[in-house]
C-alpha cells in the first residue's frame, strides 16, 4: 500500500490571534506540545510506511515550512507553492496530481496542518482501515464522535455501517444549538473533521466528474508548475482562474462513493483561545498556564477557569473566565465567553501600526 499524506497548511491567522498572525498562523506554533502543529501533523504519521509527504502552503510561508518540516520528516517532502487561495479543493487536486508521482494506486491522507489529536494510536488505526477502503474506491472521511452539542462545527450523517465503515448521507453546515442536542440524541452525526483518505486517481476522476473546470485548470497549473530543487510553485496563470471551493461543495456532497470512519481519538481543530484552555492541563481550579519562554512559572491568587500565554511570568489575581495572551507587539485580555470576537480584535489593531 503507498499512502502519501497531503497536508493543508494555509490560513489567515487571525482566531488565535496575537500569537498567530498572517506571516505566522497557528500551525506554526507550539500551542499544545513544544512541536509546532505542523511538526505533530507529521510525527502522528510515524508508525505508518508512508510514501513521501506532500505540503501545500503559499508562497509567504515556504521557508518556515521548509524549515520546520526539515526537523521532523525522516524524507524530504515536497512542498507545493499556491499562488493564490482558492480553498481546499484546488490544493488537494494539486497535491493529487503529485502523490500519482508515487504511483497509480497512491493513497492520500489529506490532513490540516492544525489540528490536535490525543489518542494517535486510535488516529493511525483509522487511517489503516480508511487507505484499505480507499483501495477498493471510496472517498473516505473522519466523522468525529461528538462529545457534546457544539455549534461551531459542521456535521456529517452517517448511513449503513458494514464493517465499520459507515455511508456517508450528507454533510450539513454548523447548526444552532437546538439542532446539534437533537443531532446528538439520534446518534447518526459526527462532527465533520476536515480530514479525507482516497487514491489520488479516484478523487480526480470525482473531481473530473462534478468539476470539470476545476479539474481541467489544476491538471494546467500543475503540468506548468515551476520545479526547483526545495519547491513545486503551481502556475499562477492557470491556478487564478479556478473559482474556488471547498472538497464538501465540489466533490464530497455530489459523488456515490462517500464513506464514513468514526474516529474517536481526542480530536480539536484548535479553533479559539477557549478550546485551547479546554484541551490543556489545568490545575485543580481549571487555570491553564502556558510560558512561551518556555517557564510556566506564574502566581494565581483566587483565580478560576482562565487560559494564559505570557512571554513573562504572569501574576493574576481574582481572574474568572479569563484570556491573556502576550506576544512580542500585542497582549489580549478577553472573557473567555468572548474569544470568537478575536478576529475582530485582530483586524481592528491593523489601523494601530
Amino acid at each position: 500500500m503507498t499512502i502519501v499524506p497531503v497536508i493543508l497548511s494555509g490560513g489567515s491567522g487571525t482566531r488565535l490571534w496575537p500569537l498567530s498572525v498572517s506571516d505566522k498562523p497557528k500551525q506554526f506554533l507550539p500551542l499544545v506540545t513544544e512541536n509546532s502543529m505542523i511538526q505533530e501533523t507529521v510525527l502522528r504519521m510515524n508508525g505508518i510506511d508512508v510514501a513521501g509527504t506532500i505540503v501545500i502552503c503559499g508562497e509567504g510561508h515556504r521557508f518556515i515550512v521548509g524549515e520546520q518540516l526539515s526537523k521532523v520528516c525522516s524524507k524530504k517532502p515536497s512542498v507545493m507553492l499556491e499562488p493564490c487561495a482558492k480553498n481546499t479543493a484546488p490544493a488537494i487536486a494539486a497535491g493529487a496530481f503529485q502523490a500519482l508521482k508515487y504511483g497509480p494506486d497512491a493513497v492520500m491522507v489529506v490532513l490540516p496542518s492544525d489540528h490536535v489529536i490525543r489518542n494517535v494510536e486510535s488516529f493511525q488505526k483509522a487511517v489503516v482501515k480508511a487507505a484499505e477502503e480507499a483501495l477498493r474506491g471510496s472517498l473516505v472521511t473522519f466523522g468525529i464522535v461528538p462529545t457534546m452539542p457544539h455549534t461551531g462545527y459542521g456535521y456529517i450523517k452517517c448511513g449503513q455501517e458494514q464493517d465499520g465503515v459507515y455511508g456517508l448521507d450528507k454533510f450539513v453546515e454548523k447548526p444552532d444549538l437546538e439542532t446539534a442536542r437533537k443531532y446528538l440524541s439520534e446518534g447518526t452525526y459526527s462532527w465533520n473533521s476536515g480530514m479525507f483518505v482516497f487514491k489520488a486517481q479516484t478523487f480526480l476522476d470525482e473531481l473530473k466528474l462534478h468539476e470539470g473546470e476545476m479539474y481541467s485548470l489544476v491538471e494546467k497549473a500543475y503540468e506548468n508548475a515551476a520545479v526547483d530543487s526545495d519547491f513545486i510553485r503551481i502556475n499562477g496563470e492557470y491556478f487564478s482562474q479556478i473559482k474556488g471551493n471547498s472538497i464538501d461543495y465540489a466533490v464530497m456532497e455530489k459523488t456515490t462513493r462517500g464513506k464514513v470512519i468514526k474516529l474517536d481519538a481526542g480530536w480539536d481543530d484548535v479553533g479559539s483561545w477557549s478550546a485551547l484552555w479546554e484541551i490543556s492541563p489545568k490545575d485543580e481550579k481549571g487555570n491553564a498556564v502556558k510560558n512561551s519562554a518556555g517557564n510556566s512559572k506564574a502566581v494565581l491568587i483566587n483565580s478560576e477557569n482562565s487560559y494564559f500565554n505570557t512571554k513573562k511570568i504572569v501574576a493574576a489575581i481574582g481572574t474568572r473566565n479569563l484570556v491573556v495572551v502576550e506576544s512580542d507587539d500585542a497582549i489580549l485580555i478577553a472573557d473567555m465567553d468572548s474569544v470568537q470576537d478575536v478576529k475582530k480584535a485582530a483586524e481592528a489593531v491593523k489601523d494601530l501600526k
